[in-house]
């Protein structure tokens, strides 16, 4: 069994939650998936029409994570920690959490823009077929040396009222603060088109709207990685990796999502 104590069990355990993380992602592509059957088709006419070889596969793949999952849920010491947690918040406190976490991301953005750096020619070179080359141009690249971001200050008060799962700063490869992206270590090119990903969506959605989509994505989900903004971010980024050579434009796939409504 790992143990947090334990050097290179804590590397283990950060791999495995990588790894978890991806899993998460692709059963979450599914769901979205299974949604658009659900509302396209009745059950019925998939269980009369479906071609049985495709509908089996389905079938027993969905069965198996149930079963895989179910498993660890019986094992977990905390099962509320897999609840929702809270009452319902009313309106008033939802509109004051996303002031201030918009506050927070521009006062972050302001204090790092300065010491910002714009992007590397080989960065510029390997992100030009997925990015408009005006927010390239845009963007400012903070590398921290020898120091982590903190968490931010209303995080405490945010465990205090039941949210156990917040994303963790300090372990984070690089965040996005609306034009400025700042890295902890090493700027791969998978975490550079993370960010960008990011930035793009602050740009088409403005710092007001993309906050309030991320703070009431992370009130329904009660996830840092299941909010869309963050899953769709994860899910491009994942295209991209999978076939750096094959380009298409960021930009019109966040516009399709915000028209579709999606996130």
């Amino acid at each position: 069994m790992f143990s947090w104590e334990k050097n290179g069990d804590r590397v283990a355990i950060v791999q495995m939650n990588a790894e978890l993380r991806h899993a998460q992602l692709e059963i979450l592509s599914a769901q979205c998936a299974t949604d658009r059957l659900r509302l396209r088709f009745s059950a019925e006419d998939i269980a009369r029409h479906a071609q049985r070889d495709v509908l089996r596969k389905a079938l027993a793949s969905a069965n198996s994570l149930h079963h895989y999952y179910s498993g660890i849920a019986r094992l977990v010491t905390d099962p509320d920690s897999l609840s929702e947690s809270g009452a319902a918040w009313n309106e008033e406190r939802v509109a004051d959490a996303i002031n201030r976490v918009a506050r927070y991301l521009h006062e972050q953005r302001e204090h790092f823009r300065s010491s910002g750096h714009p992007l590397g020619e080989d960065h510029r070179q390997t992100m030009a077929p997925f990015f408009d080359p005006g927010l390239l141009g845009k963007i400012r690249i903070v590398a921290l040396e020898g120091q982590r971001l903190q968490n931010p200050p209303f995080y405490s008060e945010a465990r205090a009222q039941g949210f156990t799962n917040l994303p963790e700063f300090p372990h984070m490869p690089s965040l996005t603060f609306e034009d400025v992206l700042v890295f902890h270590g090493e700027i791969a090119h998978r975490s550079l088109f993370h960010g960008l990903v990011h930035a793009v969506q602050f740009e088409v959605l403005g710092l007001e709207r993309y906050t309030e989509l991320f703070v009431r994505g992370f009130l329904r989900t009660r996830a840092h990685v299941s909010v869309p903004l963050e899953a769709h971010a994860f899910t491009l980024e994942s295209k991209f990796a999978g076939d750096p050579a094959n380009p298409f434009s960021v930009e019109e796939k966040v516009r399709l999502w915000v028209n579709q409504g999606r996130y």
